[in-house]
C-alpha cells in the first residue's frame, strides 16, 4: 500500500524571526527615506500611499499563491485518497463468474 507523504515543511523560528525583522528593517528604510527625501508634501504623500499600496499589494499576492497551493495539495490528497481505495479494492486474483 502507498502512504500520503506530506510537502508541506514548517519554518524554523530563526527563518520567521529573520523574515519579520527583514520585513520591519525594509519598511523603516523606505519610511525614513520617504519622510527626509527633500521634496514637497504632495510628493511624500504620493510617495508614502505608493508604498502602503506596494506592501498590500505583496500581502495579497503571498496570500493568494498561498491559498492556490494549499488548494492543490488538497485535490492531490483527495485524488491519492481515491488511488489508494481503488488499490486496496482490486483483487487480481479474483474471477468474476458470471
Amino acid at each position: 500500500m502507498t502512504s500520503a507523504t506530506s510537502n508541506h515543511t514548517p519554518t524554523t523560528a530563526a527563518f520567521f524571526v529573520q523574515a519579520v525583522l527583514s520585513f520591519g528593517l525594509s519598511l523603516t528604510a523606505v519610511g525614513f527615506g520617504v519622510v527626509f527625501l527633500p521634496v514637497d508634501g504632495w510628493v511624500r504623500a504620493f510617495l508614502g500611499i505608493a508604498m502602503l499600496y506596494s506592501i498590500t499589494s505583496a500581502f495579497t499576492l503571498a496570500k493568494v499563491i498561498r491559498d492556490r497551493q494549499e488548494d492543490t495539495y488538497i485535490t492531490s490528497r483527495v485524488d491519492r485518497a481515491r488511488l489508494d481505495k481503488l488499490l486496496t479494492d482490486h483483487d487480481p486474483f479474483k474471477i468474476d463468474v458470471p
